[in-house]
């Protein structure tokens, strides 16, 4: 099989990065160094089977949403990640563009933070990483489901409990920051297609677009429905990356709880 550069440059981007620069488990000796297509599709949010057909040069022109999983997940250099779009046939996002870059000293933070559920979200809502422990706690999410926004307006019900009352209030300060979020990046084509979509397709976003709610994230409790732990109540904190533009979003328990050693079974479970 004949490989396109983009395949070539996929692959030794792919074996460069070592399991535990991505929170994941070495697992002892491996065949060939760096990560292995499943994972990279995994974190990536993309299906093996696409990125084996990309690395083998049977698929081309990937999205630009697809061709920034792989950018942020392989943690390229702005330089690098300029020649994967290049190599897409893809112009790369501007300075107006939402910046979707995990950046080398965030993601150490992540990597100390393995006994608490953590993900990171864009500007627009989209999790650009989840560590496996916030994986088990909420289950993987793919596709249009990685966009909170796009979740909670048209997707379906997840594993955190809500009231009428309390969808209602997520889905207003969900609102109130993609308005935020499109004053910052009015020419970012990502964000006005999601927001298109919301307004086209649920008459609930598009009367709290039209509305323009002013609100802000707070700390807040809620409780996850685990399909084997049960219930699990936790604090959930929004941490906010000053200059990246990003959300941080972590749960923790309360210490010596019910809660705190569901959360420890889950963490040694999945190590």
């Amino acid at each position: 099989m004949a490989r396109t550069s983009l395949g070539e440059a996929l692959m030794t981007w792919r074996a460069a990065v070592a399991p535990g620069d991505v929170g994941l488990p070495g697992n002892g000796a491996r065949r060939t160094p760096g990560l292995r297509r499943e994972e990279l599709a995994q974190l990536a949010g993309i299906s093996a089977d696409y990125l084996t057909r990309l690395e083998q040069g049977r698929a081309a022109n990937p999205s630009a949403q697809v061709v920034e999983a792989l950018a942020r997940t392989l943690q390229l250099t702005d330089n690098e990640r300029s020649h994967l779009y290049q190599l897409a046939g893809l112009a790369a996002p501007g300075p107006d563009r939402i910046p979707r870059t995990i950046s080398p000293g965030v993601q150490r933070m992540l990597d100390r933070l393995n006994d608490t559920p953590v993900a990171v979200f864009d500007a627009m809502l989209t999790e650009l990483h989840a560590n496996p422990l916030y994986v088990e706690l909420m289950g993987n999410r793919t596709g249009n489901e990685r966009n909170a926004a796009w979740r909670n307006f048209l997707g379906t019900a997840g594993r955190i409990r809500q009231t009428p009352e309390s969808l209602g209030l997520l889905q207003e300060l969900q609102v109130a920051d993609l308005r935020r979020t499109a004053g910052r990046y009015p020419n970012d084509p990502n964000l006005h297609a999601l927001i298109d979509e919301l307004r086209r397709r649920s008459g609930r976003f598009d009367h709290l677009w039209e509305s323009g709610p002013v609100a802000e994230h707070q700390a807040t409790q809620k409780i996850i429905d685990h399909p084997r732990a049960g219930a699990i109540t936790l604090d959930c904190d929004v941490l906010h990356v000053a200059g990246d533009d990003l959300r941080i979003m972590v749960y923790t328990a309360e210490p010596g709880s019910g809660d705190a050693d569901k959360l420890t079974l889950l963490s040694v479970v999945h190590s």
